[in-house]
């Protein structure tokens, strides 16, 4: 068992810095997130046909640099250029937004925003990784994840007031969400500096052969399985959006149901991520993901408000139960010098499982319902929640083995 002494570990600042940029980046992007559909298709003309193409080149461009972004970072030995380089390109994709003319210049800008986003998320977790003492690696995810979705909650409450204010002039309040992004550029300029010992502890090596995945333990193969078959069951947000719309909502007051999600998200991520310090990970990653059944069921089983704005709720719920402890999980299982590939090949196959969920899902909303699709995702959920319960637990020995690499 821990001693009382574990728990007082001050989580490191780099931790608390990295969480600030997510915040800033989440409310810049979820702020035009929240009216880009609106934009494009109200503005501009696109067809519905049209954006979905959009979404889904932006996810598939996204999921494709995550897998190399994270191998590369191993390779150089070096986080923060990489980190620089994801952030500066969704901080430039920003102000084309609110100054495209044309559907074709904001199709470019959310390229910008996916790649960077894809060049960006494997190394910031690896980051992570490195400076986060093992005994509170749950905490620190946890800490940062939960900071993230304030960025995600604020980004659609800012874009909901802006357009009261501005009166619906969609252009005025995306230029909103330029200085949130420059904020981050100033953050990892100044705030952000690895630690010597990272930076140390690289060998160069071509971290991109595909012969150093055999690397990887058994365990670590579980936590992808796992992560995996989960996602195929939480498909994508946009279907509470939807499902908000039945409900017969002023379509301006939609998006608070990704505001409510996102609150609960932040709400329990961090105390969720350091329980899992002192509890463990698996048995709180099996809670959140009978949270995911219980949200499937409850949204499945009515389309009023109540009950779909508390699905949401406990949908929210579930990922502050899931997102942290999964990248904590990965982080316990992969080998020290190789976290940045272990990040990205999880994220990759996450994100692939992501896409052939929400594209399911869609095909069951359109030919059997609302209802058939939640409840399809809680059946999945099924599998991964399975998987948890058959997973060996970490053994004193398993964290011992973890302290020497990192040592």
């Amino acid at each position: 068992m821990p001693t009382p002494t574990t728990y007082r570990v001050p989580i490191p600042r780099i931790v608390w810095t990295l969480g600030f940029v997510s915040l800033f980046m989440d409310l810049s992007s979820e702020l035009i997130h929240a009216l880009l559909p609106v934009f494009l298709v109200g503005s501009m003309g696109m067809s519905v046909a049209a954006l979905g193409v959009l979404e889904g080149a932006a996810e598939a461009t996204a999921l494709i640099v995550k897998v190399f972004s994270g191998s590369i970072s191993d390779w150089l030995g070096k986080r923060k250029g990489l980190l620089l380089l994801g952030y500066g390109l969704a901080a430039l994709s920003k102000p084309l937004f609110p100054l495209a003319q044309t559907p074709l210049l904001v199709v470019v800008a959310r390229l910008l925003d996916r790649i960077g986003k894809g060049i960006r998320g494997a190394p910031r977790d690896a980051l992570v990784a490195d400076v986060a003492p093992p005994e509170i690696r749950g905490a620190c995810y946890g800490l940062r994840q939960s900071m993230d979705t304030v960025g995600a909650v604020a980004g659609p409450v800012a874009a909901m007031l802006l357009m009261f204010w501005f009166a619906d002039r969609i252009r005025a309040v995306l230029w909103f969400a330029v200085l949130p992004s420059l904020m981050v550029i100033a953050l990892l300029v100044f705030a952000v500096h690895e630690p010597a010992r990272v930076a140390a502890s690289r060998r160069f090596q071509s971290a991109m052969h595909w012969r150093l995945l055999r690397a990887f333990t058994a365990r670590y193969w579980l936590v992808v399985a796992m992560g995996g078959t989960f996602t195929l069951a939480r498909f994508s947000e946009a279907f509470l959006v939807l499902r908000a719309q039945q409900t017969g909502l002023d379509v301006a007051w939609v998006p608070g149901i990704m505001a409510v999600m996102s609150l609960a998200y932040a709400l329990s991520a961090y105390p969720v991520g350091k329980l899992s310090d002192r509890l463990g990970r698996r048995m709180l990653l099996a809670c959140g993901l009978i949270l995911l059944i219980v949200a499937d069921l409850v949204l499945g089983a009515s389309a009023s408000v109540i009950p779909t704005f508390a699905g949401a709720a406990i949908w929210g719920l579930h990922m502050g139960f899931t997102q942290g402890i999964l990248a904590a999980m990965v982080a316990d299982t992969a080998p020290g010098d190789l976290r940045g590939t272990a990040f990205g090949v999880f994220n990759l196959i996450c994100g692939v499982c992501l896409l052939l969920a929400s594209a399911f899902a869609g095909w069951l909303w359109q030919h059997h319902g609302a209802s058939a699709t939640f409840f399809a995702g809680a059946i999945i959920t099924v599998v991964p929640l399975v998987l948890c319960a058959v997973s060996p637990t970490s053994s004193r020995k398993d964290e011992a083995a973890t302290l020497q690499k990192l040592s």
